[in-house]
C-alpha cells in the first residue's frame, strides 16, 4: 500500500496534525521543492505505508517557522519528525533520515 500525502499549509493545519499525535504517532515532513537531497528523500518516505504531513517550506514558510517553535529543532530541509502526544520521539535531517526506523515508530 502506498503512502498518503497531506499537504500542511496552515498553521490550523499543523496544529491539526499535533492535535491528532496524541491518538497515534504522526509523520511530518519539511521539504524543500528546489533541493535534490529533498527529493530523494521524499521518495524514500514515500514508500512508508502511513499519511506523510508534508510542509514545503518555500511556500509555507510561516508554517515551517512554526514547526520549529513547537519541536525546539532548528530548521532543516530535508528534516522529519514523529510526532506522538505532542512532541518529538523522532528527528532527523538530510541523509541522516531512516525510514526504516520511521515505520519502526509509527508502527511500534
Amino acid at each position: 500500500m502506498a503512502s498518503r500525502i497531506n499537504q500542511i499549509d496552515s498553521l490550523q493545519r499543523l496544529n491539526d496534525v499535533f492535535s491528532a499525535s496524541h491518538s497515534a504517532p504522526m509523520l511530518l515532513f519539511k521539504h524543500s521543492s528546489a533541493c535534490g537531497v529533498s527529493a530523494h528523500i521524499y521518495e524514500m518516505i514515500s514508500a512508508i505505508n502511513t499519511e506523510i504531513h508534508v510542509v514545503v517550506v518555500q511556500a509555507h514558510r510561516d508554517v515551517s517557522n512554526e514547526v520549529e517553535a513547537l519541536t525546539g529543532y532548528r530548521h532543516h530541509s530535508p528534516q522529519v519528525f514523529v510526532i506522538k502526544d505532542g512532541r518529538p520521539i523522532y528527528h532527523a535531517t538530510h541523509y541522516a533520515i531512516d525510514p526504516a526506523a520511521i515505520e519502526t515508530l509509527l508502527n511500534g
